[in-house]
C-alpha cells in the first residue's frame, strides 16, 4: 500500500508513528542527534574533524571483523572506533598535531577491513549498510543501546567540561596550566568514538561529517558563548534527523540523504546569508575569558 502525503501535518505523524521502525528510528535518531551535535561542537573548536571521519572507518573495520566472527556489526564498529581512539591518543599527545597519526592508524585499519571482508564467504550486507546507515533498521535493543551510550556520553561530557573547554581553546596555555592534557584528549577521544560509533545509524561512515561537523560549524557562526553554541548545535542536528525522517517515510529516497542536505543547506544559508558572522576562534580574549573555566583550585 503506497503512503502518501497529506496537508495535516498531525495526521501524517500518527500515520508514521502507527509503524514500530518508524518510533525506533525517531527513538534513536533523536539519542543519537543530541550526542553528535554537543561531541560535534568540540570537534569542530579542536580542529579535528579529520578525526571523526576516521574514527567513522577505523569502526568501518570493526564491524566488518564483527561480520566475520558472527556478532552484530554494532558492537564492532564501537570496538573498532574506540580502539582507533586509543591508539591515535597514545600517538599524538595535542589535537593540533594528530593529523599524521590518524592517518597511518586509518591506513592500517582499512586495510585490516579490506581482508575481513575477503575472509568472509557470506553476504556482508550488514556491514556495507553501515557505510550509509540504516536508521530505518535500527531495532529496539539497538535503541536501548544507544540511549545507554548517550546517557555515558553526556555525563563524561558533564564532569570534563570546563577543563575540556579551556584545553580546546589554547591547548599551550592549559598545559602550561597544569591541566591532564593526555587525561583530557584521550577521553574526549573515546567520547567521539562511541558518539561516531552510533551516528553511523543515523548517517553512515560516509556521511558521519552532517551530524558531527555541519551542525557545530554552523553553530559557531550563530553564537560566541559555548553553551549556546552547543545547544544550537544539537538543536540543527535533533531538527535534521527529525525532518529527514518525516519526509523519507513519504518519499523512495533514503532518510541519510535528507539529513545531510538539510544540514548543509542550512550551513550555507547562515555562512553566506550573514557575511559579518566569524565563527568563535581560539584567540588570547576567548583564552583570558575561558580561564575562569579551568579545575585548578
Amino acid at each position: 500500500m503506497t503512503i502518501s502525503f497529506s496537508l495535516n501535518i498531525f495526521f501524517d505523524l500518527q500515520q508514521m508513528m502507527n509503524y514500530q521502525f518508524m518510533q525506533h528510528a525517531f527513538e534513536a535518531g533523536t539519542i543519537v542527534a543530541i550526542i553528535a551535535g554537543i561531541t560535534g561542537y568540540f570537534v569542530v573548536l579542536r580542529r579535528s574533524a579529520f578525526t571523526a571521519h576516521a574514527f567513522s572507518e577505523i569502526g568501518f573495520t570493526g564491524a566488518a571483523w564483527a561480520v566475520l566472527v558472527g556478532i552484530p556489526p554494532i558492537y564492532g564498529l564501537l570496538l573498532g572506533s574506540m580502539t582507533g581512539g586509543l591508539a591515535i591518543a597514545a600517538l599524538g599527545k595535542k589535537a593540533a598535531n594528530r593529523d599524521t597519526q590518524i592517518g597511518i592508524v586509518l591506513a592500517f585499519a582499512l586495510g585490516l577491513g579490506l581482508l575481513f571482508l575477503s575472509l568472509y564467504t557470506g553476504y556482508a550486507t550488514e556491514a556495507y549498510s553501515i557505510l550509509f546507515g540504516e536508521i530505518l533498521g535500527v531495532s529496539s535493543n539497538q535503541v536501548i543501546l544507544t540511549l545507554v551510550a548517550g546517557v555515558f556520553i553526556i555525563s563524561v561530557m558533564a564532569l570534563i567540561y570546563r577543563p575540556l573547554l579551556f584545553s580546546s581553546l589554547d591547548e599551550d596555555v592549559a598545559e602550561a596550566r597544569g591541566l591532564p592534557m593526555l587525561f583530557l584528549g584521550t577521553t574526549f577521544l573515546i567520547l567521539v568514538a562511541v558518539a561516531v560509533s552510533f551516528a553511523v545509524q543515523v548517517t553512515g561512515v560516509l556521511l558521519i561529517f552532517s551530524l558531527m561537523v555541519t551542525p557545530a560549524s554552523t553553530a559557531q557562526y550563530l553564537a560566541r558563548r559555548p553553551e549556546r553554541a552547543i545547544m544550537i548545535s544539537a538543536l540543527i542536528a535533533l531538527a535534521a534527523v527529525w525532518s529527514g525522517l518525516f519526509i523519507a517515510f513519504f518519499t523512495p529516497y533514503p532518510a541519510s540523504f535528507f539529513i545531510t542536505g538539510e544540514v548543509f543547506v542550512f550551513y550555507l544559508l547562515v555562512r553566506f546569508g550573514y557575511p559579518r558572522l566569524k565563527p568563535m576562534k581560539a584567540t588570547k580574549a576567548n583564552n583570558r575569558e575561558m580561564e575562569t573555566a579551568r579545575v585548578m583550585n
